[in-house]
């Protein structure tokens, strides 16, 4: 498993790090208020597109399951690109996995987010 090579959560920026914030609680609305009105997000092969999409799939996402959530590592890519490595531990098939969130910022905002099981 990965080791935590964390980034201080200061460093992120802020739509990055109040998006997480939130959407580790299952705070949907807040999470999506940090969404470009045309955000893409892409989970598991799967895309959702605009506000109602994105707005349903954070509502949703894992609801059937009960899990925690743990950053452990982030870096910055450049000036607009950064990822966020999560581990999940739950109820889930498998109890355990690792993540990726990789984002794409747009005028402050997150405008796609493309979250990837993190290479082993």
């Amino acid at each position: 498993m990965t080791q935590h090579t964390d980034l201080p959560s200061d460093l992120l920026p802020p739509a990055v790090r109040q998006f997480l914030d939130a959407h580790i609680v299952r705070d949907a609305d807040t999470a999506s208020s940090f969404l470009a009105e045309d955000a893409v997000i892409v989970d598991q092969d799967e895309t959702f597109r605009g506000r109602e999409e994105t707005d349903a799939f954070l509502r949703d996402a894992g609801s059937e399951f009960e899990y925690t959530t743990e950053r452990i590592g982030a870096h910055r890519v450049d000036d607009t690109h950064w990822v966020v490595t999560v581990r999940l531990e739950g109820t889930f098939p498998g109890g355990v996995a690792e993540l990726d969130y990789r984002f794409a910022l747009r005028d402050d905002l997150i405008a796609e987010l493309v979250i990837a099981n993190h290479p082993v």
